[in-house]
């Protein structure tokens, strides 16, 4: 009997659970992209701080689409981005597919999976 092969979001995950010690859901892997967006390294966010680390990995993961570009950093190293279309309005299910599928691409022009 033939196992079908892992998806690429399993091996992801699977491979963010080894690193960090636990299971990553996709809000967590959003805010790693951020957390990493931003490069200040790890420290602990205001909640405030929190919203605009996760704003910031939206814009990075749906900047390939189409949906923000990139403008500029201000002052304090914080990436700034434009919105040049508005979203689409998608069900959960298809917003849930969307990112899932722009997280996968990201970590693979950044390499962090094959």
């Amino acid at each position: 009997m033939q196992t079908k092969p892992k998806s690429e979001w399993t091996i992801l995950t699977e491979t963010l659970a080894e690193k960090f010690g636990m299971e990553p859901d996709l809000h967590n892997i959003i805010f790693l992209v951020g957390v990493q967006e931003l490069g200040m390294g790890y420290k602990k966010f205001k909640k405030d701080e929190k919203v605009n680390v996760m704003h910031i990995a939206i814009c990075t993961l749906l900047e390939p689409y189409g949906y923000y570009e990139f403008e500029g950093r201000d002052a304090d190293g914080w990436p700034h981005f434009k919105t040049k279309e508005q979203l689409p309005f998608l069900k959960p299910a298809e917003q849930n597919n969307l990112m899932i599928k722009a997280v996968i691409e990201y970590f693979k022009k950044n390499e962090l999976i094959g």
